[in-house]
Order: structure tokens, then sequence, then C-alpha cells
């Protein structure tokens, strides 16, 4: 028998001489993996909040695994998975969105004006406005890489002129025919189905998740984020990846706006508005994002978007006042932020 068949033994298995890992330096080693994986903390505060809510609710009239507060919570957490996504990108090159939610807001109606005034064919509608959000993104890529004005202030003023365009042209009240009767079909597939809103979220995590890890988009816009003049002098299109950030969060502002209107019938300008976007920030936040650019998580966003769903379905199946729900919000935020403030300083001196 050759030397090397004899020796094949004793690379399988344990080396000699090494000792068996304690269960200490076990729990060491998953305490290091949480760390250095943001999403897997999420993940781990997400399942703890679902066996607890679970819990808590199955001692009383109210169970959190029925089906339809299972579909009740995902009807919750998917508008703001998906805006999430959006603001994850814009985020990471060093910009926000305070807009998408008037842009969610203001996409019904001109669906609306389309088809019922104007007698487009339902397609056309939705595109309509969807092309709404993709221009209003332009605007804010125009105002913010060209013209130079904060992305912050940029945003803030087209929402507000969203916002009025809304209340104007609406009158402040809903359509007496509720939803445009020829997207009654269609609009089944893009919201009123139980399940469609979630299974858009997943779609486009996926999608998300692949355009920021696996493409020159991605790679890009964390260049940009981290390093703007950096980028710029190797060649990356810096205000190509702003512009184009700016308007894939407002299409999916104009999408989400467009489910909800599908999912309850009525086209309301009372929805939308700050808090779909202050909620989509914190996903995305809690998620593992840097507000100052340069690094973030489209898995994290989804996440932060599930725990946060998690925490108001729970307060309302167990019968506890929502009211708390804004504190435990911005505890979460201020804790991942240290956490990212922290761990970005770990990084740098190699620690993780």
């Amino acid at each position: 028998m050759s030397e090397t068949a004899q020796q094949a033994p004793e690379v399988v298995g344990r080396p000699p001489g090494q000792p068996k890992r304690s269960p200490v330096r076990a729990l060491r080693d998953v305490g290091a993996l949480l760390v250095r994986q943001r999403e897997a903390t999420v993940f781990v505060v997400v399942v703890l909040l679902i066996i607890y809510f679970g819990f808590i609710s199955s001692t009383g009239r109210s169970t959190f695994f029925t089906k339809t507060n299972v579909i009740n919570l995902t009807q919750i957490a998917a508008p703001v998975i998906i805006i999430a996504l959006g603001e994850v990108m814009l985020l990471i090159c060093g910009e926000i969105d305070l807009s998408v939610g008037f842009v969610y807001m203001f996409a019904p109606f001109v669906m609306h004006y389309l088809i019922d005034f104007y007698h487009f064919p339902a397609l056309l509608g939705i595109l309509g406005a969807l092309v709404m959000g993709v221009v209003v993104g332009w605007v804010n890529g125009f105002l913010t890489v060209t013209v130079g004005l904060p992305s912050f202030i940029t945003t803030l003023g087209t929402g507000f002129i969203l916002w009025g365009l809304t209340l104007t042209t609406s009158h402040a009240e809903q359509p007496s025919n509720g939803i445009p009767a020829p997207v009654r079909g269609i609009g089944h597939w893009i919201g009123q189905y139980a399940w469609a809103e979630i299974t858009w979220a997943i779609i486009l995590t996926v999608v998300f998740q692949i355009l920021l890890t696996r493409t020159r988009w991605g790679l890009h816009t964390v260049a940009t984020g981290g390093n703007q003049l950096g980028a710029r002098e190797a060649g990356v299109s810096v205000a190509r990846i702003k512009y184009g950030n700016f308007m894939l969060t407002s299409l999916l502002g104009a999408f989400v706006g467009l489910q909800i209107a599908f999912q309850i019938s009525i086209v309301d300008p009372s929805s939308g508005g700050y808090t779909p976007m202050f909620y989509a920030v914190a996903a995305a936040v809690i998620g593992g994002t840097a507000m100052l650019g340069g690094s973030g998580s489209i898995i994290g966003a989804f996440l932060g978007g599930c725990m946060l769903a998690v925490l108001q379905d729970g307060f309302d199946v167990i019968g506890v006042s929502a009211n708390p729900l804004n504190i435990i919000l911005g505890a979460a935020i201020l804790v991942a932020m240290i956490a990212n403030v922290q761990l970005s300083k770990l990084r740098e001196r190699g620690r993780v």
C-alpha cells in the first residue's frame, strides 16, 4: 500500500490533537455569526416575536396563526417591504426619498382619471399611473443631482406638491364608483387577491437582491455611496445611478398605491402620505442599511418589514393598544443605528 493511501484515514474527521468544541464556544461562534450577518439577527428577532405573539394569543379567543390573521399580517408587511426595497437602493447611494408615500397616494387617482375621464384602456391606465411614478423619480433626480439640492429637501417639496395635487384634483373625496370597472380583473392579480401583495413583495425582493449583489448596477450603487469621488474617478456614472434609483423608488411607490387601491376597492385621498415612507425607511435601517450610504441589505429590509408588521399585528391580536408601537419602533431604529456604527468601527479594526 502506498504512503498516500496509508495516510488517508487521518484526513477524515477532526485533526489529531484538536480539542472538541465546547458548547460555550459553539454559542460564541453563533453570536459572532449574528454580529457579522445583520440579517440573521433580525431574522431571530422576527421568529421570537412570532413565537411570543402566537403563544400569548393562544390563551384567549384570538389566535395569531389563523389564516385570516396571517393574510392580514402579509398585507401589512408587503407595502412596507416593497417601498423599503427602493429606499435601500437610495440610502446605499447616499440619498433618501420622502415623497414616495405621496406617489403612493396619487397613483390610483392618475389611473382613475385616465380611465374614467379620458377613457384609456385598462392596461394603459395602470401603465400611466406607473409612468407618473417614474416621472416623479426623474424630477427628484434632476433637482438633487443636476440642480444640487439635498434629496431631503427635494423630496420633501415634491411630496407636498403631490399631496396638494391629489387633494385639489379629487376635491379630497373618493370617486363615487370606486375602482374603475375595466381594471378590476387585472387588479385581482395586483392587489385584490389575498396573497397577491406578499407574492409581489417576495418576487421583487429576489429581483432587487440580484440587482444589488449580482449586477454592475448594484456594485456601482454601493461604490457611489461608499466613495462618490472615487467612484466617479473609476468611471462610475454617479448621476445615472442616482437618477435610476430615484425612479425605481417612485415606481415602487406608485405600484404599492395601486395595490392598496385594488385591495380595498377604493381610491382614497387619505391613503399613503408620510407613514408608509417612514415605515419603509425604518425597515431598511433595522435591516442593516446605513443612513450615510455605502452599505445595505435587501434581505434585511424584507425582514425589517416583517418585524414591523408582526409588532403591529401582534399588538392588535392580543388586544394591546398600538400607541406603544412608535416607542418600540423608535428604539429599534436607534439600536440598529448604534449597532451599525459600532460594527463599522469593529470592521475597521479587523475585529469582525
